[in-house]
């Protein structure tokens, strides 16, 4: 149906900028602790177990908080929601920042991810009620440039508040913008009203459910990877929780007269295509802020403003390309732009399949450039098909589902890239270390080489050598399981592409509150 409703008026739109402020300070935490975690472990005398948990324990709860966005709009009204969100996300930022101890931090970030994590469907929710279709594209691609923008600078930004002015200012910096936020959309953004009356038939029960399904899966996928997953008995214990806790959900869900979340949106074929491609872009998304900094700190020994650096590309090539891709997104078939991200995706992956103990910003510069415009072409255009045909009353619910559903596939992607990185590192070692003899005279020649570099008193320059070699030997059996996941990344988007083939074709103009 054809979507002829005005441009929302200015207040609105001023209300909306200040909603995305929100929703970046939402996902921009998520990162911005990565490259500041030795200070913070400093500063809360933490152990190396312990200050893992401030980045897991805002990841689980912001999983858990996002699909209830739908049902938080539907009681509170879009606009009290928000503002109860992000108000409540600036006070929990102050709390992290006052924390003196690790169980005070952990406790804290969790509350911060939870109370911050509807910020970010709720935008989602705004963005399709108030602007016609007309140029849903440019709103999308500033959403998805925020979206895909703010993890990829979180880990510079971080380590420049940390080394000029101390890692409490990572929480304390959301003060002004979180104020500014919470005023803004209370005075401009009211657009729709509450219903207070829906409290009396909210399912708390399967509210517990949804926690006890989606907090342990979150805990399952961080943490399984470093305790060699079912060997261990927490990991074991949480799964088995995970599994029955989502058989009771999913019972519930449909069988509640009130659903805590409703997945019934899930009928719709672009949704749940739409969504199902959501999950495999949080895969890059996340994945490849992850893996990035892993080589260039592991391998590359680079610092933290050295590695954000070389991240900014990804982020500067999508705040430039972000006008672009929103006007194609209202002139070109929706399948056909999403076609085209994940291919481009594809290929940035696999130009950095060939990666060296040198590889620097040089290695990284197009590669970053071309998955930016990938991923920026993927996030719009998976989002506009997702929930650009949807009913006006469901786009709250539906943009929950499909924001939870895109962490997951980050979660997942991470684990995996975790698991496999360690697999490939023991393989290629495997296949490397019986070159490693004196027949070749490569190898003759290194172990020379590290022998005339121990220079220092020693009983056995050889054995000492030999220790220098493996260690180099192991060295470039890391650089290559890094070629590995790139590798692979670049296939599994390539061999996504036929799924756009179960999309229908997105009617001109169509949008959601054109119904």
């Amino acid at each position: 149906m054809l979507d002829t409703r005005p441009m929302p008026s200015v207040s609105q739109r001023w209300g909306f900028v200040m909603a995305l402020i929100g929703m970046f300070m939402a996902i921009l935490d998520i990162q911005i602790v990565a490259s500041s975690l030795n200070e913070i472990q400093a500063g809360v005398s933490a152990t190396m177990d312990e200050i893992s948990w401030i980045q897991t324990a805002y990841l689980i709860a912001e999983v858990i908080a996002i699909p209830l966005a739908g049902m938080l709009i539907r009681w509170l009204s879009t606009r009290i929601a928000f503002v109860i969100s992000c108000a409540s996300f600036t006070v929990a930022s102050v709390g992290c920042a006052l924390a003196q101890t690790i169980d005070q931090l952990i406790i804290m970030r969790a509350i911060q991810g939870f109370v911050g994590g509807a910020m970010i469907p709720i935008v989602y929710s705004v963005s399709f009620s108030i602007f016609p279709n007309r140029v849903m594209g440019m709103v999308q691609a500033v959403i998805g440039m925020i979206a895909t923008m703010a993890p990829s600078i979180g880990p510079t930004l971080g380590g420049y508040v940390t080394q000029h002015i101390g890692w409490h200012w990572l929480f304390l910096m959301n003060i002004i913008p979180g104020i500014a936020a919470s005023i803004g959309v209370w005075m401009l953004l009211d657009i729709d009203k509450p219903q207070f009356n829906l409290f009396r038939k909210i399912d708390f029960v399967g509210l517990l459910y949804l926690a006890l399904f989606l907090g342990p899966l979150e805990y399952v996928l961080e943490e399984g990877p470093g305790d060699d997953w079912f060997a261990s008995s927490t990991i074991s214990g949480m799964a088995i929780l995970c599994g029955v806790s989502a058989l009771l959900f999913f019972h519930r869900v449909f069988s509640a007269s009130f659903p805590i979340v409703d997945l019934r949106v899930f009928r719709n074929r672009n949704f749940a295509i739409g969504t199902g491609m959501g999950f495999i872009i949080g895969i890059a998304l996340y994945g490849l802020v992850y893996v990035m900094p892993m080589f260039l700190g592991g391998v590359r020994r680079l610092n933290s403003l050295q590695i954000g650096e070389i991240m900014f590309v990804t982020g500067a090539v999508m705040f430039l390309f972000a006008p672009i891709a929103g006007r194609l997104t209202d002139k070109i078939d929706l399948r056909y732009l999403l076609t085209t991200g994940m291919i481009i995706v594809g290929i940035g992956s696999l130009m950095n399949a060939n990666l060296t103990f040198q590889s620097d910003y040089d290695d990284f510069f197009w590669p970053q450039v071309v998955r930016g415009i990938g991923l920026l072409l993927c996030l719009v255009s998976a989002a506009r098909i997702a929930m650009g045909t949807l009913q006006p009353s469901e786009v709250g619910n539906a943009a929950g589902l499909f924001n939870v559903v895109r962490n997951l596939g980050g979660a997942v992607g991470l684990a995996a890239m975790d698991t496999l990185l360690d697999l490939r590192a023991d393989y290629h070692w495997q296949q490397l270390i019986p070159a490693v003899n004196s027949a070749r005279d490569g190898a003759v020649l290194a172990l020379q080489d590290s022998v005339g570099l121990m220079t220092g008193p020693t009983s056995d320059p050889s054995a000492a050598g030999l220790v220098q070699l493996s260690h180099r030997v192991l060295a470039q059996a890391h650089v290559l399981s890094y070629n590995d996941i790139f590798m692979w990344l670049g296939i599994l988007y390539l061999c996504a592409v036929p799924l756009t083939l179960l999309l229908k074709k997105p009617q001109a103009h169509e949008g959601a509150a054109g119904h």
